[in-house]
Formats: C-alpha cells, sequence, structure tokens
C-alpha cells in the first residue's frame, strides 16, 4: 500500500470558465509540479479534451482519468469518472443528446477549445456546455452507470450546484457511495446536518479552473500497487472509491 495524491475534479479550456491557460499539458505539468499522483479531467458536459489528457498525463508520469461533469436538470453538480477512456468517449457522445443547444457567448464566456496533447487547437465548440441538460439526476446516474462510471455528487459543501444546497439534504436515491468537497474543513458540520454522510467514501477535489487552483499534494487514497502499473492503480481507485479497500 502507497499514498497516491490526487485531485480528480479539473476543469481544461473546454469548459468556457476555465482559464484558457487550462490545457492538458499545462495542467498535467503544474499537477506534477505540485507533487499529484492522479489526476481527472472533468469539463462540463463533455468528455472532448479526454483523450489529450490522457497523452499529456502519461509523458508527465501522471495516472490519468478521464471525466465530466455533469449538470442534471436540476443544476446540480455531479462528477462521472471513467477507468477507461473508450467508455468515457462513447459516454460523451451519448450525451450530446440531452445537452440544451445554447449559442455560447464568447464576449461573456469565453472560447471552448478542443486541443491535441501538444496543446494544438483542434477546433472549438460552439454550444455553450455548462447549461443543464435534460437529465434528471437520477436519469443521469442510471445513464453514466451504463457507460460503467464512478458518480458522486460534486461539491457538496458548496451552495451554487451543490446538491446539499439545492436539495436540501443528500437523498437516498440514487445512492451515493461516495461524496465530493471542495473544502475539507466543512465535513464535520455537514455530518452533523446531514448524519449519513459518516459513512460514504469521501474525496476532496478543487474543481480548478486556473493551474494555481489545482490541489497541492495534500489528499492522498492509500492503494495497493504491485505489481505497479498506471492501470493497476487506477482499477484499484476505482474499486476503493465504490467502496472497497483499496
Amino acid at each position: 500500500m502507497n499514498k497516491y495524491y490526487y485531485d480528480l475534479h479539473i476543469h481544461s479550456c473546454l469548459s468556457p470558465c476555465g482559464d484558457d491557460d487550462m490545457t492538458p499539458a499545462n495542467i498535467c505539468g503544474m499537477a506534477a509540479l505540485k507533487g499529484l499522483q492522479i489526476v481527472a479531467l472533468t469539463d462540463h458536459n463533455t468528455c472532448g479534451n479526454c483523450e489529450s489528457f490522457m497523452k499529456a498525463a502519461s509523458t508527465n508520469g501522471l495516472i490519468g482519468i478521464a471525466g465530466m461533469e455533469l449538470t442534471t436538470s436540476e443544476d446540480i453538480h455531479i462528477v462521472c469518472l471513467f477507468e477507461f477512456l473508450e467508455d468515457a468517449l462513447a459516454f460523451s457522445e451519448k450525451m450530446k443528446e440531452y445537452r440544451t443547444p445554447f449559442p455560447n457567448r464568447v464576449d461573456i464566456f469565453g472560447r471552448q477549445l478542443y486541443l491535441d496533447e501538444k496543446d494544438e487547437v483542434l477546433g472549438e465548440e460552439e454550444n455553450f456546455l455548462p447549461i443543464a441538460t435534460t437529465l434528471s439526476l437520477e436519469s443521469a446516474y442510471e445513464l453514466a452507470l451504463e457507460y460503467k462510471a464512478l458518480v458522486y455528487p460534486a461539491h457538496i459543501d458548496r451552495s451554487a450546484n451543490g446538491i446539499v444546497e439545492t436539495l436540501g439534504t443528500l437523498p437516498d436515491k440514487p445512492d451515493f457511495v461516495c461524496v465530493e468537497y471542495k473544502d475539507s474543513a466543512m465535513e464535520d458540520e455537514l455530518i452533523k446536518k446531514i448524519p449519513s454522510l459518516a459513512g460514504k467514501k469521501r474525496v476532496v477535489n478543487s474543481d480548478a479552473h486556473y493551474l494555481w487552483d489545482i490541489n497541492e499534494a495534500e489528499n492522498y487514497i492509500e492503494l495497493d500497487d504491485e505489481p505497479y502499473s498506471s492501470a493497476y492503480v487506477r482499477h484499484q481507485l476505482f474499486e476503493y472509491l465504490r467502496g472497497g479497500k483499496g
């Protein structure tokens, strides 16, 4: 068992709220400088930069994870992580059916750029990505499971788009095994309000939109890594977050 420092909620410049410097290569370079070992890319309602991100992660000696921050019809953010890139890309393609077509206002929200692993621009998304999809919380959860996703509610300690603030509690369904905090200092306060949180796995992620927002090497998960391979460690992480021992 070894400690693996992580940040499992990071936005690239494909998210309009993400800084233009949030390119796959820059994200991975900064994460490596900060001493992280496992990082996930989670743009709004798309995995469009995940393939480039995975390549950049490998180049920087990181274990990359493809993901998405999905906005439900209730305007709740949930994080969907995928052990295998092909599942993420297939889910991203499926999500196009549920995204609300609304033209992006570049002058207000910024550009939404598709990049390769060398940060060369491949294209630009014309529709505003963060807008709520037509999927309810339960429907989004069930659909993501069909694509083998690990799903947890994002930043439950935050008012904007947090499940607790939006619904007033953590519902029994979906039965999330894991939850995300942005500020670990809020955990005890939320557990007092919602005792069932005490039994959940938890992660502390940055929801970074700027390079300097990416987590320092503070939060870690102990994982079995023998015999070592990045694929094995990634698998052990998913097993742990799904309720196993890692």
